[in-house]
């Protein structure tokens, strides 16, 4: 268990993000009980690990503390939101999230929320599952604990799932899961979709949440820097598991999927935000929240750059065309 305990920092105020919200996973569909971890049993500022009768009901932690997140306490407070102690982040979905370690450089630790499926898998069949993750940060702790983002965030579908008490040893790693975000996961404004299908081998039972590749299968990126050492944190919302296509929301399209390997950061930024990832050729472009283009270039496989300058802080989007459409990312200046 990671050595963070409840306490109050400094107000941060980014101003009013646009935030519009994708179709939820319908209810009648989901076989993932509490998908959007709306339901608990109390309104607590805790740092502690969970029982499916604690915190966001029918969900447990399988591996260290992890963070659940409610708009129900005061701004700022420790599992609070927008503002804690780890990120600044609306939830996707509703009005509460979770939140997991998915990377540490010296401990190689991992933190796990699981939940017992509405029904087990029946083997042979078709599943579409996804959720939506953001990476953590921006919280009020003056020397933050995460500032990293890594990859591989996602679904492990399993048999049997050991509830976890302070002391346990962390499960070993698998280095698989059915479901998962291969590339880093660095936006920490928008809400990522991680979605996908596969065919049930078993009558898996239980879906966890986390990332279950050990160090050596895990890529990660410097969100910014602290003194202490470092490690990733994932904030999760909207868990979806169904047999329906349409009962999951899925991002299908082969240019969604292209889009999904491009990273922006840091974000927020207060000097120069870095793109990464977008391919030869497609235009890409910087606009502020009236819509004047600011800056304008072409991707090239490698990492482009933009001087903040003397732009105001906000919010600005970032455009990124192909064929057939294009793809936004928001990010925010800082003060």
């Amino acid at each position: 268990m990671n050595d963070r305990w409840p306490g109050r920092g400094s107000s941060l105020l980014l101003g009013c993000l646009l935030f519009v919200a994708p179709p939820r996973c319908e209810a009648q569909t989901n076989l993932v009980p509490n998908g959007s971890f709306e339901e608990t049993d109390s309104c607590l500022e805790i740092n502690t690990w969970y029982y499916p009768e604690t915190g966001p009901l029918g969900w447990f932690s399988t591996a260290g503390s992890g963070d659940y997140y409610l708009s129900c306490l005061p701004y700022g407070a420790f599992n609070g939101m927008p503002l804690s102690a780890w990120a600044f982040q609306y939830p996707q979905d509703g009005s509460a999230y979770v939140g997991v370690a998915t990377y540490s450089v010296n401990a190689q630790s991992r933190e796990y929320f699981t939940i017992e499926l509405a029904e087990p898998l029946t083997v042979g069949s078709t599943y579409y599952a996804s959720f939506y993750a953001s990476a953590s940060w921006n919280g009020w702790e003056e020397y933050p604990q995460y500032y990293i983002a890594s990859s591989k965030i996602g679904m492990r579908f399993t048999m049997e799932a050991q509830q976890w008490e302070f002391g346990d040893p962390l499960p070993e790693f698998t280095n698989a899961a059915q479901v998962y975000y291969p590339a880093i996961l660095s936006d920490t404004v928008n809400w990522v979709l991680v979605s996908g299908s596969f065919v049930a081998d078993s009558a898996y039972r239980y879906v966890s949440i986390g990332n279950h590749f050990d160090n050596a299968h895990t890529d990660t990126l410097h969100l910014g820097t602290s003194i202490q050492y470092a490690k990733a944190h994932t904030l999760i919302d909207n868990v979806c598991v169904s047999t329906d296509p349409l009962g999951c929301p899925l991002a299908n399209s082969v240019a969604e999927a292209a889009a999904d390997q491009i990273v922006l950061f840091p974000n927020p930024v207060d000097d120069v935000v870095r793109i990464r990832g977008v391919e030869a050729g497609l235009r890409i472009t910087i606009h502020d929240v009236c819509g004047r283009l600011l800056w304008q270039d072409r991707g090239t496989g490698g990492v482009l750059h933009w001087e903040v300058g003397d732009s105001a802080p906000g919010l600005y989007m970032l455009r990124v065309e192909q064929t057939g459409g294009y793809r936004s990312f928001k990010f925010v200046v800082k003060e």
